[in-house]
């Protein structure tokens, strides 16, 4: 198996650049998610805070208030400051089955890349890291995105 490639984005273009490359040359896996399913959980993720977040199980919500309001916010700039964890939790309806359907699932974070930068009303606070706004969010949606697509090695052309 490959290793991860190091991967920083600097904007949330660069990230749509990238996996439409990994579509265009082709990708090996370093992990176990191929490109539809980054793509789609990115998708997700970047739809969250303009739709808002699903609503959580009520174990769930206390242990989400509780990090909200003590380790949620440390969390997040440590996040931004050295990248996701590999091996972290995550909400189970942004991962699905693959759908083996590459083109599509790029085209899906395509569409909410462009929905994310094109919205300007509030964001919805994270359940987990509590407000931020836009600019800490991109932030860390560029984060998440380098976090998965760095499992996606591509093909030389």
């Amino acid at each position: 198996m490959p290793e991860r490639r190091p991967l920083r984005f600097d904007s949330l273009a660069d990230v749509v650049r990238d996996a439409e490359n990994l579509l265009a040359n082709g990708y090996d896996k370093a992990g176990n998610w191929d490109l539809a399913q980054c793509a789609n959980h990115l998708a997700y993720w970047l739809t969250c805070p303009i739709d808002g977040f699903g609503k959580a199980p009520l174990v769930a919500k206390a242990f989400l208030w509780f990090a909200r309001n003590t380790v949620g916010p440390g969390q997040l700039k440590k996040i931004l400051a050295n990248g996701f964890p590999t091996g972290g939790m995550t909400d189970p309806a942004s991962v699905k089955p693959s759908d083996g359907n590459d083109a599509a699932a790029v085209l899906k974070l395509k569409t909410a890349v462009a929905r994310f930068e094109a919205h300007d009303g509030p964001i919805v606070p994270s359940p987990f890291f509590g407000p931020m706004d836009k600019d800490t969010n991109r932030k860390l949606q560029q984060v998440h995105c380098a976090h998965h697509l760095s499992f996606l090695i591509p093909k030389q052309a």
